[in-house]
């Protein structure tokens, strides 16, 4: 469970949980590119005062649940971890580039879902069960 957090005249607990896809849903995120999304992401969290709970993919799209402060925007969570994440990934793996036509990593949309104590396990659960699964949830 997601612990309550205090600030200076406030306290607060949030959590998101945040889907995105690759560009053109090409299955890219196997093996070596999946692991090293996942270390990147975890680094620009950490950078961004921003914690990543859960994380799993399905070779063409990411999970994850984030607990962030009152200061984040969602808009600015997405761009850190979209942005960075595709500029590194390209950089580390420059085949990327080429099997995704020469464009961007990510497609442009997401999806958010707020996060309440009574729906953290089923997100939580959800997402582990991604690699593999059936279960999509498709920005």
């Amino acid at each position: 469970m997601s612990e309550v957090k205090h600030g200076r005249g406030y306290v607060y607990s949030i959590q998101y949980h945040i889907v995105w896809c690759v560009k053109y849903k090409h299955k890219v995120l196997s093996d070596h590119v999946d692991k090293r999304l996942k270390e990147i992401l975890h680094k620009i969290a950490s950078d961004n005062e921003i914690t990543i709970t859960e994380i799993e993919s399905d070779l063409d799209h990411i999970h994850l649940l984030v607990d962030c402060t009152p200061q984040h925007s969602i808009p600015s969570i997405i761009k850190a971890l979209k942005g960075v994440s595709a500029r590194l990934l390209f950089k580390e793996f420059p085949k990327l580039k080429k099997e995704l036509g020469g464009g961007n990593m990510w497609n442009p949309s997401y999806f958010v879902a707020t996060v309440s104590e009574h729906t953290e396990a089923q997100i939580r659960q959800y997402i582990q069960n991604q690699k593999g699964g059936e279960n999509h949830t498709n920005p």
